[in-house]
């Protein structure tokens, strides 16, 4: 009786298992690169509001509301997704070596990024928004501790799922080239 079950299960499972097509947040090629202080840079565990943290991808609405869009979702968890992406940028946009945490190597990172986010979202006005604040860390005092707040604002290039999943690299292209500037000071 098991047997007959255990297919019958996993056919259910199966089927409810989404189909929508999914988007990828993934940054632009690096076309210049920046000369740091530092040599090494942990990206820490980006923080995103709660409504950005989901599967799906929202646009906001007329009446200000927060929408998703049908068939459509994001192809990773989006504070992985936004803390990779944001770690590959920096790490391929300058001379350190950059990772995302934990830190993989015995000696521990020159400075420390803690990113926490609060908006992130396509507005319905065309643009995508990207604010909130950034901490540089150094335990051994590399570099001057200092928080900094961001306010990207980037043209959505259409109000679709590849539209918002492409401003949404932009901004986190933004953040990462605001975060080198901070470093080269």
């Amino acid at each position: 009786m098991f047997r007959m079950l255990l297919p019958l299960a996993f056919l259910l499972v199966s089927a409810c298992a989404g189909t929508e097509p999914r988007y990828l947040i993934d940054p632009p090629e690096v076309k210049t690169v920046s000369r740091l202080a530092v040599s090494s840079i942990e990206v820490r565990e980006v923080s995103l509001p709660t409504y950005a943290e989901g599967s799906e991808i929202l646009m906001e609405g007329e009446d200000g509301a927060l929408m998703p869009i049908d068939n459509a979702a994001w192809a990773d968890d989006p504070v992985r997704a936004v803390t990779l992406s944001l770690a590959d940028q920096m790490g391929r946009a300058s001379t350190a070596t950059v990772a995302a945490e934990p830190w993989p190597l015995e000696e521990g990172a020159d400075v420390s990024v803690h990113v926490r986010v609060t908006a992130m979202v396509a507005r319905a006005d065309g643009t995508f928004d990207l604010t909130g604040q950034y901490a540089l860390s150094s335990f051994d005092k590399v570099v001057r501790e200092r928080v900094a707040r961001f306010d990207i604002s980037i043209p959505l290039p259409a109000n679709t799922p590849s539209g918002i999943a492409l401003a949404t690299s932009q901004s986190v292209t933004a953040l990462s080239d605001q975060i080198l500037t901070a470093l080269r000071r």
